[in-house]
């Protein structure tokens, strides 16, 4: 009986690799965050054009609490979109996290509210969005200028009421 149990198991490990290899791949496996979510794609659109990023999404209040701490730097083309469902005066920290950021305050409709750069690694620094916001963009420390990012600018996802 044992022997049979095994047979079958290693039978289904087989069928599933099979079907595994026939399954069709567009030739790389889609990025996915740190719970195993896919990624999502978000567009900056500034003055030297439009600029693409894949974002992990934090929606809820455990997620928005850990964000990106004791993580390491982000990719370039990487970034972390915290998602409030109502605007209002935001305030990020980088308690825990030990890249520097740039922190993007968005509006409802997309626009760039306010830009904290090359915020403090490990600092409890509170950085004001100084206008009300429901979308927070982290990126690697530097980008926000790389990209010629500034307030008025637009962000493209489809959390923000201008898709």
């Amino acid at each position: 009986m044992k022997r049979r149990t095994v047979l079958g198991h290693l039978a289904s490990i087989a069928l599933i690799g099979l079907l595994s290899a026939c399954a069709p791949s567009n030739g790389r496996d889609a990025p996915v965050d740190a719970a195993g979510r896919p990624l999502e794609p978000l567009t900056i659109v500034t003055s030297s054009g439009s600029h693409e990023f894949m974002v992990e999404i934090a929606d809820d209040e455990e997620e928005r609490q850990r964000g990106l701490m004791f993580r390491p730097p982000l990719e370039d083309d990487r970034g972390m979109l915290f998602q409030f469902p109502v605007a209002a005066e935001q305030g990020f920290w980088m308690r825990n996290t030990p890249s520097s950021l740039d922190i993007i305050y968005i509006a409802p409709d997309g626009r760039i509210v306010s830009i904290a750069k090359h915020t403090t690694p490990q600092s409890d620094t509170v950085y004001p969005s100084r206008g009300a916001a429901n979308g927070v963009l982290e990126l690697r420390a530097g980008r926000s200028d790389e990209i010629g990012a500034k307030a008025g600018d637009q962000v493209r996802h489809s959390f923000f009421n201008n898709r």
